[in-house]
């Protein structure tokens, strides 16, 4: 990772976090997108101890608005002259249905679509870095989740889980048609399941959900273990042209059926990129 440098997304807290002061021990400069001022200095200072001198920085970013996903996206593009790793890991679970400002479903919003139009932003920069790599943080609560097209806004119902739920398995597929677009291009991309993990995740979910999170962390794994996937999938060489694939404990595995259904993954990217307004 010597030179290299790594965008990450949620990279202020739990596994994002520690995979970013990781990668940054191995020689990478961090570039954090936040929204937590507080938090992100926090980080930035650490870094700055972990790896000095390395110019680490962060751009400040509602990662749930549309707009701010292309303004943040636009504004490292313009900044970065390349970009060797893009990790997508913010995240959040929320206990009852609410709508942004655009119009959309905060889980779907966040945990997805942010996803898809920072990438989107990054691409070109990504293109033009040899060996570039994106790393999607997914997670096993797909398995059991199907995708409605015509109700990717949870209008029908809302359950915590079952929001979370599609989300991720909108991150597979995501993953897996974004791998198919970039064949031939040598940037890759791979989603992770990091493993049910002791962090911030649900805290701030409210209701019934931070309760039962809180009680089931104390049989979660710890966040250093959390990271270790995507620190494996930013920097370990073994994985050199490896791409579309979906991996836990730092080893390939195989998602459901329906996180594997490529024709679903291609009408989750047109209908993606028509409530995002980008081209498809």
């Amino acid at each position: 990772m010597q030179g290299k440098t790594v965008v990450i997304t949620g990279g202020t807290s739990g596994i994002g976090e520690v995979a970013a002061l990781e990668l940054a021990r191995m020689g990478a400069r961090i570039v954090l997108v936040a929204r937590d001022t507080l938090r992100a200095e926090a980080t930035l200072a650490r870094l700055r101890v972990r790896a000095p001198g390395r110019a680490h920085t962060v751009h400040y970013a509602d990662l749930m608005r549309v707009a701010e996903m292309k303004r943040v996206a636009a504004a490292i593009a313009e900044a970065e002259a390349r970009i060797d790793v893009l990790i997508n890991n913010a995240g959040a679970m929320f206990a009852a249905r609410e709508l942004t400002p655009d119009g959309l479903e905060r889980t779907f919003a966040l945990n997805h679509l942010a996803y898809f139009v920072v990438t989107q932003g990054l691409a070109e920069r990504l293109a033009a870095t040899r060996g570039a790599r994106i790393v999607n943080t997914a997670s096993d609560a797909h398995r059991g989740a199907t995708l409605e097209l015509d109700d990717l806004q949870s209008v029908r119902g809302y359950g915590p889980m079952q929001a979370y739920g599609r989300s991720k398995l909108c991150n597979i597929l995501f993953t897996r048609e974004l791998a198919r677009r970039l064949q031939g291009t040598g940037v890759t991309a791979n989603s992770l399941h990091p493993g049910f993990v002791a962090t911030r995740f649900g805290d701030q979910s409210g209701g019934l959900i931070s309760g039962v999170f809180w009680l089931a962390k104390f049989f979660a794994i710890s966040p250093a273990e959390g990271a270790k996937t995507i620190v494996h999938l930013a920097a370990s060489p073994d994985l050199e042209g490896v791409s579309g694939k979906y991996f836990y404990r730092c080893r390939e595995t195989s998602p459901t059926p329906a996180a594997q259904d490529d024709r679903a993954g291609l009408a989750l990217w047109e209908r993606s990129a028509q409530v995002a307004g980008v081209q498809a």
